[in-house]
């Protein structure tokens, strides 16, 4: 058997292909939108990709399945758990199987056992895999999906808080609970597989190590400790991050049948004038450092750093129906669609180099920088507002009097909340989120912006009062 991992460390995204070395034969699981990974590895073993599945209809990514059924002529086999509302809708387009609890199928020797274990989602199921052709008739391990991670499980709430289906969220706990006690019934020796790791918002505290043992869990992840369901749903519900506003239309998308990748050139532009012809329904969107940004950058543009945290981001603060112009550096346009056209967003349709933009002296602008020194003599001041954009949970562990929070997701829909005609100070932990946050009220016309160096952290470090 061949075994074959990959991470998306954009997305904290775990996938994998499967093959049997006897037949040639592979499958991928819950793969990416983007499949040449999987292609040249198959094709340097000697493999052909012939199945496509995932655990479930995935909330923060566009999956790859619908794809790599049309690009390899593959068969998806996908769940058939579930109510009406969570049924995949695109199966009409490939050849494809539809699994229940306790379904089975091969690939070559290898073979899949589906364990429907609900409470992520309604139609989530897992596959225990059992390595027939070396002869084994014991599973190795089991692909969880959203449902076991290492040192976490699967959040209920993201149905009812992106997708804004009522009352699913404590119902969803409640599912989890029993689904845990199959998976406590496994062996111990069993490998775990997870679909996602630390950095993904699919959990609260998801573990940096990509695989475990059904045993190790039992041993130490928190919600496998808890026997009593009332008291796992309380403590399950309590504390999930704030889902990104994508995971409603990513779960859409996922669900609907994802459009196929285009690759469809985009205009290099040589001045700032050209952006005109985009009229205003576009978004600048500005891929250098928050430093870089904060000394100069044209009017108008959001700051979303080219980093591992950019695909969340624009997730959350870029609209679907928004054509994106971006501004940055050649070397690191192709890297940035993929990354954006990952989470859906494909409407890239153009591109500046900072330097072109940066010479337009007349269109550029700037906002200042304070310490956590000079943010406490000023914090009495009237002329000054300070607005903290940290997650809810980040908030009430502690925070600084007289701040307004918002979280940072949220910003662009809440502008109204922000008093008007003061001087802004924008805040979070460390001060990354922030100069996102900047960014966006300078594009929103608010004049006056500072950004608090070293954030919150700094501002204990220097043992200055919080509120808790």
């Amino acid at each position: 058997m061949f075994f074959r991992s990959f991470f998306d460390e954009n997305l904290a995204h775990m996938s994998y292909l499967i093959g049997c070395q006897r037949t040639g034969e592979a499958i991928i699981i819950d793969p990416s939108r983007h499949l040449d990974m999987y292609k040249q590895t198959a094709e340097k073993e000697g493999l052909t990709i012939i199945a496509v599945t995932e655990t479930h209809i995935h909330a923060d990514f566009v999956s790859g399945s619908r794809e790599a059924a049309s690009q390899f002529d593959a068969t998806l086999y996908l769940s058939d758990e579930g109510d009406e509302n969570w049924k995949y809708q695109y199966v009409e387009d490939a050849k494809h199987i539809l699994l229940k609890d306790e379904s089975t199928f091969t690939i070559g020797f290898v073979e899949f056992q589906v364990m429907h274990t609900p409470g992520h989602t309604p139609e989530s199921i897992s596959f225990l895999l059992t390595d027939k052709g070396s002869g084994s008739t014991e599973p190795m391990g089991i692909f969880s999906g959203d449902f076991v991670f290492v040192g976490d499980i699967g959040r209920p709430d993201l149905l009812e808080k992106a997708a804004g289906v009522k009352g699913t969220a404590d119902a969803g706990a409640r599912q989890m609970f029993h689904s845990l006690k199959r998976f406590k019934a496994l062996p111990d020796y069993l490998q775990v597989w997870p679909a996602h790791g630390a950095g993904s918002a699919c959990g609260k505290a998801l573990g940096a190590v990509p695989v475990s043992t059904v045993g190790y869990e039992k041993i130490n992840n928190w919600a496998l400790q808890i026997d009593n369901e009332e008291e796992f749903v309380a403590a399950l519900l309590n504390g999930q991050p704030e889902p990104p506003i994508y995971f409603a239309m990513m779960k859409k998308v996922n669900k609907l049948g994802p459009e196929y990748v285009k690759c469809t050139p985009i205009k290099d532009l040589s001045s700032v004038k050209e952006l005109e012809q985009f009229g205003s329904e576009k978004v600048l969107i500005d891929t250098r450092s928050a430093k870089e940004f904060a000394l100069s950058h044209i009017k108008g543009s959001l700051n979303i750093p080219y980093n591992q945290s950019m695909t969340n981001w624009a997730g959350w603060l870029i609209d679907y129906n928004q054509d994106i112009v971006l501004i940055t550096q050649e070397k690191d346009v192709d890297s940035i669609r993929k990354a954006l056209a990952s989470i859906g967003l494909d409407r890239v349709i153009a591109k500046i180099d900072p330097v072109i933009v940066l010479k337009e002296t007349s269109r550029l602008e700037s906002y200042g920088e304070i310490d956590v020194h000079q943010l406490e003599k000023l914090l009495n001041d009237g002329q000054y507002h300070l607005i903290d954009v940290r997650n809810q949970s980040e908030w009430e562990e502690g925070r600084i009097e007289l701040a307004q929070h918002i979280m940072l997701g949220t910003l662009k829909d809440r502008l109204s909340e922000i008093p008007q005609g003061k001087k802004y100070i924008v805040q979070c932990r460390s001060g990354t989120r922030s100069a996102i946050a900047a960014s966006i009220l300078q594009a929103n016309g608010f004049k006056d912006v500072f950004n608090l160096i070293g954030g919150y952290i700094a501002w204990t470090k220097e043992q200055l009062p919080v509120l808790k």
